[in-house]
């Protein structure tokens, strides 16, 4: 497949994976009568929040995984680089345009955002727009140490179960499935430490319309989903006796094939 065409679609399913997952969060975990100004109690919360990232994340997977190899994520790409599964030329690339389909993503939640009744830009900046954070700006009050600890330990098994479902040994036809419930089960873990990040390109398209905290703070969002990649490549080829990357050399490209 041509690289334009991959880079296309790694646009798009990062887009939409922002768009249902922040857009959940921002739009319907706590849902406000515009009217009274009170709780309706028809919010979807935390478990509606991570549903909507794993159900976004099979959607584009079974979509454009056949083309792109359904990265959607820059710690994903360099995961799979660094365990052999995809080349480092593509690597820069891939990543550049994942970020720009999360900011194009959060603009597009923005916009919807900003137009309720009695919103304004202060108003969704206090919100917090489903950015990531630590220590005052976790959504649970988490100091920094927890918050890095959780996001390279959740991002290290995200490769590891990607690793292991693209794996030409592995049962075919699942991995969309099981990549998509493992960013559920993921969600669930962290939503209140960090907001959930385990995806740099998620966490920066938020971050550039906060402004202010979440970018002195997207450093973290960065540092730790990119080390939890690379740290859970590496371990799943010694656990699998894989350490050449070649039980799944060609899927790179063809994730969520396999």
């Amino acid at each position: 497949m041509k690289l334009g065409s991959r880079l296309g679609a790694e646009f798009l399913g990062t887009y939409v994976l922002v768009l249902g997952g922040t857009g959940a969060a921002v739009l319907a975990a706590k849902f406000v009568d515009p009217v009274t100004s009170e709780a309706t109690g028809l919010g979807i919360g935390f478990v509606g929040v991570a549903l909507a990232f794993g159900l976004t994340v099979v959607a584009m997977a079974y979509g454009f995984g056949h083309v792109s190899g359904g990265h959607f994520n820059p710690a994903v790409t360099l995961g799979l680089a660094a365990g052999r599964r995809f080349p480092w030329v593509d690597a820069i690339p891939y990543v550049i345009v994942q970020v720009i389909g999360a900011i194009a993503a959060s603009a597009t939640v923005w916009v919807v955002a900003i137009n309720q009744k009695g919103m304004t830009s202060d108003l969704l900046k206090a919100s917090g727009f489903a950015a990531n954070g630590y220590g005052d700006h976790s959504p649970g009050g988490y100091k920094l140490i927890a918050c890095l600890i959780i996001e390279v330990v959740l991002t290290a098994i995200f490769l590891m179960v990607i690793m292991g479902i693209t794996d030409r040994r592995a049962p075919k036809g699942f991995a969309a499935l099981a990549i998509g419930l493992t960013l559920t089960l993921i969600h669930l873990i962290s939503i209140p430490v960090t907001n959930t990040s385990v995806n740099p390109a998620r966490s920066t398209g938020p971050a550039l319309f906060v402004g202010g905290w979440a970018i002195n703070q997207l450093w973290l969002f960065w540092l730790a989903p990119l080390l939890g990649g690379v740290i859970g490549a590496i371990v799943y080829n010694l656990v699998s006796g894989d350490v050449g990357g070649a039980a799944g050399e060609d899927t790179g490209t063809e994730a969520v094939e396999a």
